[in-house]
């Protein structure tokens, strides 16, 4: 269990303050995101951000891109500048969203589309020797444990994984059951503790929930990263405290998990 950060958290940062937060609080990575910090097909600029984030010490550890599965029509870049852009930063994983629809209003046709375009992509992104991973989020089809669950087993392609982020709204136990029925696709994990986007919390009032989903999450032994996303008030002072939370439950889980 690898910790990190995604640069999404702070939009309004440079990379290389980016990178000198993360060195700061000692992690091991960086999520860099498509939407401002790396765009794609900017391919000079990748080279130059992870050449940042490593020469800081920490890994990139995926490309956080915007690209939609099935939506030719609304994607800004096709999935080959993606590809293209995270081989230049030299991201060994790239993150897609499955889908512009929640599960409720997508019919079979619009899966089957959503499914064709996951396996195409991650045959592309395989002869890279680059892994993709969908987000695990609302209006889109991995909205709900059993879409997520579903769609995962219809693409069944073992370059097609699956990041993990509790769902707002719902209890600890769903969210709990939520990694039970998906967990053998889980692979990085997106961390943050609130109410709603609006309403952010710090991280530590929630670390009693992140032991146990985490301990969950754990159990397989497989290498992945926790990466913080977005913290109360987009406040630098809390994502230093915040991450000090982090080291914590990392501790706690792999000593509890080893």
């Amino acid at each position: 269990m690898k910790i990190g950060l995604c640069s999404v958290t702070f939009r309004d940062k440079n990379p290389e303050q980016i990178a000198d937060l993360a060195m700061e609080v000692s992690l091991d990575g960086i999520e860099w995101g498509g939407d401002v910090h790396v765009p794609p097909g900017d391919y000079e600029h990748a080279e130059k951000v992870g050449e940042v984030t490593r020469s800081r010490g920490l890994e990139v550890s995926s490309y956080g891109s915007y690209y939609r599965l099935a939506d030719h029509t609304g994607n800004e870049y096709d999935f080959t500048t993606i590809l293209e852009t995270a081989k230049k930063l030299q991201a060994p994983a790239i993150r897609v969203w499955a889908g512009m629809k929640g599960s409720k209003e997508a019919d079979e046709c619009y899966r089957k589309k959503v499914v064709e375009d996951a396996r195409r992509i991650a045959d592309l992104a395989s002869d890279e020797g680059i892994s993709v991973h969908l987000e695990y989020h609302d209006n889109t089809l991995t909205d709900t444990k059993e879409s997520a669950r579903k769609l995962m087993e219809e693409i069944n392609h073992n370059n097609l994984l699956l990041y993990w982020q509790p769902s707002n709204g719902v209890s600890v136990e769903e969210r709990l059951a939520s990694i039970d029925l998906v967990k053998e696709w889980i692979t990085n994990v997106h961390i943050f503790h609130w109410h709603s986007f609006e309403d952010r919390l710090e991280l530590i009032s929630g670390e009693g929930e992140w032991q146990q989903y985490l301990k969950a999450i754990e159990k397989d032994g497989r290498d992945r990263y926790v990466l913080m996303e977005f913290v109360k008030d987009d406040d630098e002072r809390q994502f230093l405290k915040d991450a000090q939370t982090l080291h914590i439950l990392r501790d706690t889980v792999t000593n509890k998990t080893t």
